[in-house]
């Protein structure tokens, strides 16, 4: 099994792209909420990011065999993946988008967890737990002065939303959990990839023509929406994603992703004209010094311990 290293320059470069992209997501998806329903906007995007990815492998002449067993494990994780964006769909119909990738991005918490127990390499020292939560208190803080509780036409019942993203966010997490501890460890990205796009498909399509939510309004926003998404989110950082999973440490990893609703809150200020407030800032300080805490950890004990050693 190749080794996991810690976070490098490329890695946290890579991070912060992809944050960004992530915290888009919301923005666009709620943007494009009433010409057309999250749920089908999400199965949409896996249906084509899965064609995307399929003919990526074909071109690639990489093989599509389920000999090698990771079908099971694929299995668990293509549903785990259409659940996600079930509940990350429904409660974008709910809360407001700044919500959803506040409580979506518990993730790297169960994540955390749930290696720390299965694997030697990803346990956490104490000061990396600290860090964990503090980045977590500043994700809190950095909301805290946001209007919240009142029903809005952009959020009718924020507290089923914020149920929803948290649940999303434990789906989210246990699907990393069994990417890092199952034969998909050792599985090519695009082929996790495309085990999570057909479930998701399958699943979010199924949800959307059961409740009703298939209606399309191909409106510019709409299809900007979604070609967004197809094409940045469920393609390209997806991929890239898989691929710092296999190279780096994912509980370093994870914490980095308490970037994405800071994104969000800027992006929201930017483009939704929502209100930026001192808690923003304060939470944006905590995350800093969460995310030096657990991923600058094994940095700052080296340095310490160097420090320590007698000069001759």
């Amino acid at each position: 099994m190749q080794e996991r290293k810690g976070i490098d320059g490329r890695a946290f470069g890579m991070m912060v792209v992809l944050c960004m992209i992530w915290a888009f997501q919301q923005i666009a998806i709620k943007a494009a909420a009433f010409d057309v329903a999250p749920v089908l906007q999400i199965a949409i995007r896996s249906g084509v990011a899965a064609v995307l990815v399929a003919m990526l492998m074909a071109w690639r002449r990489e093989p599509l065999s389920l000999s090698d067993g990771s079908w099971r494990p694929g299995l668990l994780v293509g549903a785990l993946f259409g659940i996600e964006f079930v509940f990350l769909g429904e409660g974008l119909r709910y809360t407001t988008a700044s919500h959803m990738a506040v409580f979506l991005y518990t993730a790297p918490f169960v994540a955390a967890i749930g290696l720390h127990w299965r694997l030697p390499e990803e346990k956490l020292a104490a000061a990396q737990w600290f860090g964990i939560l503090v980045a977590f208190i500043g994700i809190v803080v950095a909301f805290a002065g946001r209007e919240a509780g009142e029903a809005t036409p952009a959020a009718s019942n924020m507290l089923l939303g914020d149920f929803l993203g948290l649940l999303a966010g434990a789906a989210w997490g246990a699907t990393t959990v069994v990417i890092r501890c199952t034969r998909l460890s050792q599985t090519s990205a695009t082929k996790t990839l495309l085990y999570q796009l057909i479930g998701g498909f399958i699943i979010l399509f199924a949800a959307a023509l059961i409740s009703g939510q298939m209606g399309f309004r191909p409106t510019p926003v709409a299809v900007s929406s979604v070609l967004f998404q197809c094409i940045a989110v469920a393609f390209i950082s997806f991929l890239a994603w898989f691929w710092l999973l296999r190279r780096y440490l994912a509980s370093r990893l994870g914490v980095f992703s308490f970037m994405t609703p800071l994104f969000g809150i800027f992006f929201g200020v930017w483009l939704l004209d929502e209100p930026l407030d001192t808690s923003f800032l304060i939470g944006a300080v905590l995350v800093a010094i969460g995310i030096v805490l657990v991923s600058g950890y094994a940095w700052m004990k080296q340095m310490l311990q160097r420090g320590a050693q007698p000069r001759c």
